[in-house]
């Protein structure tokens, strides 16, 4: 039985959070998924599943409108998945055998590090360094939340210069935190190894990098990209931290593939 069972629509930056940190602790982390538009079709349970067309039948009473990023979509979450998950979202993660829940990926992630602090100390050293560490996965939240709102607005082609701009803002902040975090020339965002808070921001960039594959819609609005072609030169120290990471052989089996498909949209 894996240490960890996350639920979740895939490819998930979010999700890799905690992959990436099993492969640095040793941690047995298993995935289940699909991607999103097939969660339709799926049992939202610890022991979640696709669901044939008798099975959406008989269970219909489980059925549950789904609001953020399915929005409108009828999902079968079962009562035990809502118990262990209060906000019926993905990622959901469950401890050995579902008794347990635990939701938002950087909490999944920490629960990682913890399972698996005896083999690498990805939460810090000591207090001050975890703290440290909390201060960079809590100014991440602020940027995901806008960067998700963006990113779905994109996809559902409902985007519209109020959302660009407010993305464009928290990119900048994040980023710019980010870079000053690395200056003068650290490899790492805290202490003198990897942690949490360099996980993190590799996620999250590659999440945001989604918006190399909607160009289009942002042409129609006449709205630029926020990671247009001249982004690298204002942030070099964090974009080039995010190339050492991805490159990284506990980073490169989730992040490699999914990077360097959406840099050929980027380039094309």
């Amino acid at each position: 039985m894996a240490d960890l069972r996350i639920f979740s629509y895939l490819p998930n930056p979010r999700v890799w959070k905690a992959t990436i940190a099993a492969r640095f602790c040793g941690v047995d982390v298993e995935v289940r998924g699909a991607p999103a538009r097939e969660l339709k079709g799926w049992l939202w349970d610890y022991d979640a599943r696709p669901l044939v067309e008798e099975e959406r039948q008989s269970l219909s009473s489980l059925a549950r409108t789904g609001r953020v990023g399915l929005t409108g979509a009828q999902l079968f979450k079962t009562d035990a998945f809502l118990a262990a998950q209060p906000f019926g979202n993905v990622p959901a993660a469950f401890g050995p055998a579902g008794k347990v829940g635990i939701f938002e990926s950087n909490c999944i992630m920490r629960a990682v590090a913890r399972l698996g602090e005896a083999t690498y100390l990805l939460y810090g050293r000591d207090a001050y360094e975890a703290s440290r560490i909390d201060g960079f996965l809590d100014v991440s939240l602020v940027f995901a939340r806008d960067a998700q709102i963006y990113l779905l607005a994109l996809s559902a082609g409902t985007v519209d210069a109020t959302i660009h701009a407010r993305a464009k803002e928290a990119f900048a902040i994040y980023a710019s935190g980010i870079e000053q975090a690395l200056s003068p020339r650290r490899d790492t965002l805290v202490g003198n190894g990897i942690t949490l808070a360099d996980i993190c921001f590799a996620a999250e960039l590659a999440l945001f990098m989604n918006e190399h594959a909607r160009v289009e819609q942002l042409n129609r609005l006449s709205l630029d990209k926020i990671l247009h072609a001249g982004v690298r030169s204002e942030y070099p120290l964090a974009f080039a931290h995010f190339d050492r990471l991805v490159a990284h052989e506990h980073f490169r089996p989730d992040l490699g593939p999914f990077v360097e498909k959406l840099l050929s949209r980027a380039a094309a």
